[in-house]
């Protein structure tokens, strides 16, 4: 990186943290406890500009890159995982979907909107029993005239409930037809849209997730992204810069959990001495440390690729795949050398363990990462 480029991600860097430590920190467990997504939080974060990171300024974003972006989730989810995923999730998914495959109307439309944070995004590809299997979906869209009728539902959706704007992805061809799939923008209030259940899940519990079902949801055909039978090719295209928004909130969650096991070591006093002077706490500190290292420079390669407009698939998959089993083995270890004092919710390491775990599922599990991989190295790419 240039010298241009690395001030520019230090006031960036600064500018994440001091928004984190002022409007998130002192709410973590108060919204963690209560599983509430805090709406008027993410009004505020479109005004730093951290809804929009990656938007051009002519749509009203703040026009920056990966590694800026990559940056200010990593910053966020140091305090909060869940605001980390939730702003990952707009930026990378709904957003960036958008200005990726959207016509210039509906770039002006939606852009400024959800750049802004006057609008929350959703992004639905996911169903009840298709994950990663996404050929198979149930959620259908028929033609009528100039119309589209949805019937089906999409589940795992971060602002399924929330969100004022969904892209999402449904079938208007044949089953396992990857030409058989197209992507809708659909607004909130459209009839036959509205949020099913929402997940009570085990962590990331201020970031929601919920249901969204369509019934006779009728979409008129200038709401399709790109051409019909697009959806899955660009989903694809989407999900390989999502992983890198996971990693980068993977690297994020281990830094948070490192710092305190790092803090809590050099305080904490057995045998007459602090517990960071013993080899067992000092090698759990070491490796963690070193895995984190390893996987910024991950996440950042990716980002760098990502920037140059070149193919990213085999990295951003690395770095996702590395980075968030990192955050689960550095979160691990730090409730470990917390002790029993890191069961208990008065210290951040117990939120940290429990959120990490999402990393390795969410946008693709750890053994879709390995299949991702390993294809694109037989490949010979």
């Amino acid at each position: 990186m240039n010298v241009e480029t690395l001030e520019n991600l230090q006031l960036i860097k600064e500018s994440a943290r001091d928004f984190a430590e002022t409007y998130i920190r002192p709410h973590v467990m108060e919204w963690d406890e209560a599983s509430h997504f805090p709406v008027d939080l993410f009004h505020q974060m479109g005004h730093y500009g951290f809804l929009g990171v990656l938007v051009p300024e002519h749509y009203g974003g703040a026009g920056l890159g990966y590694q800026e972006y990559i940056t200010v989730i990593e910053e966020i989810s140091q305090v909060c995982g869940s605001i980390g995923l939730s702003v990952a999730a707009h930026n990378s998914l709904c957003t960036n979907h958008i200005l990726s495959f959207a016509n210039e109307e509906q770039k002006h439309r939606y852009l400024p909107k959800l750049a802004s944070g006057e609008w929350i995004g959703a992004w639905g590809l996911t169903e009840p029993n298709t994950g990663s299997d996404a050929g198979r979906m149930k959620c259908v869209a028929e033609r009528d005239g100039d119309y589209y009728v949805i019937n089906g539902a999409k589940n795992f959706i971060t602002h399924g409930a929330s969100g004022n704007v969904a892209v999402v992805i449904v079938r208007t061809g044949e089953l396992l037809d990857s030409h058989g799939m197209t992507a809708f923008v659909v607004e909130r209030g459209t009839p036959g849209f509205y949020a099913g259940k929402k997940e009570n899940k085990l962590g990331m519990r201020a970031s929601e997730t919920a249901e969204m079902i369509f019934d006779n949801c009728r979409v008129h055909k200038s709401q399709i992204l790109g051409e019909e039978g697009e959806g899955f090719i660009q989903s694809m295209k989407i999900l390989d810069g999502g992983r890198i928004s996971i990693a980068a909130l993977s690297l994020g969650i281990a830094k948070g959990a490192y710092q305190a096991s790092l803090k809590y070591a050099k305080e904490r006093h057995q045998f007459g001495q602090p517990i960071a002077n013993f080899q067992a706490i000092s090698f759990k500190l070491a490796d963690m440390a070193t895995k984190i290292e390893a996987s910024e420079l991950l996440v950042r390669q990716a980002g760098e690729l990502k920037d140059q407009g070149k193919n990213v698939t085999k990295l951003s998959a690395m770095a996702k795949y590395f980075a968030s089993e990192t955050a689960v083995e550095v979160s691990t270890d730090a409730v470990q050398v917390h002790g029993g004092y890191g069961y208990i919710k008065d210290f951040p390491v117990e939120k940290f363990y429990r959120d990490a775990k999402l990393c390795t599922i969410g946008e693709g599990t750890s053994e879709i990462q390995k299949l991702v991989i390993s294809r694109e190295i037989l490949r010979g790419k």
